[in-house]
């Protein structure tokens, strides 16, 4: 077997940071071409903070198409993983197979699908007579690329868990930097405003994937693309642990659908500028939140690995590293954006109304980012050791228990449209928290000791 991905040796904090560095620079590539992408946006003049809110309409749709790269990215990667700790590569390269079979498959349904009823799905999802021919605009160009976006999500995946994480990075850079080139050109010179912005994504996804096929058909990673093929007895592992990415992208969708129907329906003539705010606090979450993604897909690959060859200390170790850096860091761009907030939101609009409001909402909206770490520690070492019934529980616990009814509840108790700002707050307090508890008492004490778990 390939040396190439060995996690069973070596300093844990050392073998995370080796492989998450890449993954986080990758990430904040990423975020920095969806920043690019939106500052673009936001200074379109005038119809600037239609756009953004435009923008804003389609995330739920834009989460759903994500959902599925998470579907099969996170149950094969782990699978796969503790399938190469056990020494059966030739399983998990069926896993890899698999997954991208799959892939091709649902990507060509959805790119259908929602191409054709994007119209009402989009006016649903809080379009109006001024937002939605942008939401429109964007999304029936975007929905093109289903599949490249399918392809480069889901399958950079296993090229980092195979131990290749500067070639994962070098997938999201090569769209990164085709995105930022192409942006102004579309968007500006060519006067194709927001559409210009979804050809630049769909351009830039299409050789992101491109990249990734390449690679994993050579002959330098230990489990290559050598067939399409979909194998039935890893089928049901398959997407019952990838359940866990699925719903909790799914949930995602389905929360902010309702987040953007309740601040329509409770703004009134201020809507525009309270989807536009929610946007821009989304927007500023994806990068508070690329440190701890970064730590937590490495973290996933090493624990899984680990626990494939039965070291489970070295499982502790690697629990223990993911939160105690994740609560640090979480901490610190908390107190940064509670200090910082104008100059951060002047990156993305320079509509000083939009930037007061944001600021206002922000403020309750992040109160209680700390408390992520702990949920994103918890649920990673459930899929990690291939705790399906848990990682499900835990991704639909904050988003689908608690984010959704609170969101229809708190505005009605006296919170008005900051209601749906509080709802975000006590979901991440309480849910994190279940979360994390039930994780030390149900994996994290029984790893320390060293015992033998099973599946």
């Amino acid at each position: 077997m390939s040396k190439q991905g060995d996690f069973s040796k070596g300093s844990i904090p050392l073998l995370i940071l080796r492989l998450g560095l890449p993954i986080m620079l990758a990430e904040m590539v990423v975020v920095l071409y969806n920043i690019v992408d939106r500052a673009y946006i936001g200074h379109m003049g005038d119809s600037s903070t239609l756009a953004i809110t435009g923008l804003g309409v389609c995330f739920p749709l834009i989460t759903f198409i994500s959902a599925f790269a998470n579907l099969l990215s996170t149950g094969g990667t782990t699978l796969a993983t503790i399938a190469r700790g056990e020494r059966d590569d030739e399983k998990a390269e069926r896993m890899l197979s698999t997954s991208f079979t799959l892939l091709l498959i649902i990507g060509t349904v959805l790119t259908v699908s929602l191409f054709i009823f994007a119209p009402p799905l989009l006016e649903l999802l809080g379009g109006d007579d001024l937002s939605l021919p942008y939401a429109i605009g964007y999304f029936r160009i975007y929905v093109i690329g289903t599949i490249p976006v399918l392809i480069g999500l889901g399958m950079n995946a296993f090229i980092n868990a195979q131990g290749f994480p500067k070639i994962g990075m070098g997938t999201v850079i090569l769209g990164a930097v085709l995105n930022i080139a192409l942006d102004p050109l579309f968007i500006f010179t060519l006067g194709m405003g927001i559409r210009g912005a979804a050809l630049a994504t769909v351009l830039s996804q299409s050789a992101s994937a491109l990249w990734v096929v390449l690679f994993l058909m050579s002959k330098r990673p230990p489990l290559r693309l050598r067939r399409l093929l979909i194998d039935r007895k890893q089928l049901g592992g398959l997407l019952k642990l990838g359940a866990t990415g699925f719903t909790f992208r799914v949930t995602t969708s389905f929360t902010q659908a309702i987040v953007n129907i309740m601040l329509k329906a409770w703004a009134g003539p201020l809507s525009t500028l309270y989807v536009g705010a929610m946007t821009l606090n989304n927007s500023i979450r994806e990068v508070m939140s690329l440190p701890i993604g970064g730590v937590t897909a490495a973290g996933q690959n090493v624990m899984s690995y680990n626990y494939g060859a039965k070291k489970n200390r070295r499982v502790s170790e690697c629990i223990k590293f993911i939160f105690i850096s994740g609560l640090l860091v979480n901490t610190l761009l908390w107190i940064l954006m509670l200090l910082f907030p104008r100059p951060i939101l002047g990156i993305f609009t320079n509509d000083a109304e939009l930037i007061d409001l944001t600021v206002h909402c922000a403020r309750i909206y992040f109160g209680a980012f700390p408390f992520m770490a702990l949920q994103m520690s918890g649920q990673t070492t459930f899929v990690a050791l291939n705790r399906p019934k848990h990682a499900l529980f835990f991704s639909m616990l904050r988003k689908l228990i608690l984010v959704t009814p609170l969101t229809l509840l708190l505005p009605n108790l006296g919170l008005g449209v900051d209601g749906v700002f509080w709802a975000e707050f006590l979901s991440q307090l309480i849910g994190a928290s279940i979360c994390f508890t039930t994780m030390c008492l149900v994996i994290w004490r029984k790893m320390r000791r060293g015992k033998e778990e099973k599946t």
